[in-house]
């Protein structure tokens, strides 16, 4: 599939339907960073909830189901006092071929700059909210990993694509760039390199974060999160990319998909086969009138 023919190409913003609301009609609040997966006959949906800062930021996610991939009900939640953190980014939602469920939880830690990332396992998606977390991609001095994206190749290699933010400057944590991982089993990994990085000058010259992966064959298609600068943090928009899983190119002289309103941010985009078998459905964040952000989706023709 040519990166021009893949269904994000054709996502009308007029048919978005909000999935979830903001905590609160104000700027900083955010319903969103989705990860989406079918299961069962039903829609899976894993999302952030967060208030403004100094109000106690990401504070949540949420797993919920759907029968239509419009109307969700809470099946589990976790907060962020439940991993010592001080906020909870994008998480990511598996299921394994044995059938465990798994919940990637993006964490910040307290009075610094890092993130890490936690995995909940369990034999069913009710029993993640108390499910015991462990480190799979634990913080360095240099480097925080957060917002993971996971997929299962054919070959039953586990890929992760992870936005990265270098620490080695106090003032300009906001960078990132995506950095590729693969893993035998999704619970130990082992770094390959930088597969997606900034454009200097461009619009996404400030960070870039991989968002969703479609594997084919031995190409990938992904849509990603970019900024121009330190302004633009958390009003990212998004732009597509495509290559190898370890080395991606970034398509385009501008963003391919932004809000209609306030900043144009819209990120965090995933995207999954639709229960049909022959659509797809889009999940993403984006930007409202009032300054929040709203989780949404749309249905969107294969193939």
């Amino acid at each position: 599939m040519a990166l021009e023919e893949w269904p994000l190409g054709k996502l009308d913003w007029a048919r978005t339907q909000v999935v979830v609301e903001p905590p609160a009609p104000e700027l900083g609040a955010w319903a969103g960073a989705p990860s989406a997966i079918t299961r069962d006959g039903a829609y899976w949906l894993a999302y952030r909830l967060r208030n403004p800062v100094g109000e106690g930021r990401g504070y949540a996610n949420v797993l919920a189901r759907s029968d239509d991939g419009i109307h969700f009900e809470t099946v589990a939640e976790v907060h962020r006092d439940e991993f010592g953190g001080e906020s909870l980014e994008r998480p990511a939602v598996v299921v394994t071929p044995e059938g465990r469920w798994r919940l990637y939880v993006s964490v910040a830690l307290p009075g610094t700059k890092a993130w890490r990332v936690d995995l909940l396992e369990a034999a069913t998606p009710e029993e993640l909210a108390t499910a015991a977390p462990r480190t799979v991609l634990p913080a360095t001095d240099l480097a925080a990993p957060k917002d993971p994206v996971i997929r299962l190749a054919q070959d039953g290699t586990w890929h992760l694509w992870a936005s990265v933010h270098p620490l080695d400057d106090p003032g300009a944590t906001d960078r990132m760039t995506t950095e590729h991982a693969t893993s035998p089993d999704g619970v130990t990994w082992t770094w390959t390199g930088t597969a997606l990085a900034p454009r200097p000058g461009r619009w996404d010259g400030r960070g870039v974060r991989v968002s969703t992966v479609l594997l084919r064959g031995g190409g990938v298609l992904a849509a990603y999160d970019g900024r121009a600068g330190a302004a633009e943090n958390w009003e990212e928009r998004t732009g597509f990319a495509a290559g190898t899983p370890e080395a991606l190119v970034a398509e385009g002289d501008q963003p391919a998909l932004v809000s209609p309103y306030g900043s144009g941010g819209l990120r965090y985009l995933d995207l999954v086969r639709a229960l049909d078998g022959r659509n797809w459905r889009a999940y993403l964040e984006a930007a409202r009138e009032d300054g929040s952000h709203d989780l949404r989706t749309v249905e969107l023709p294969g193939p």
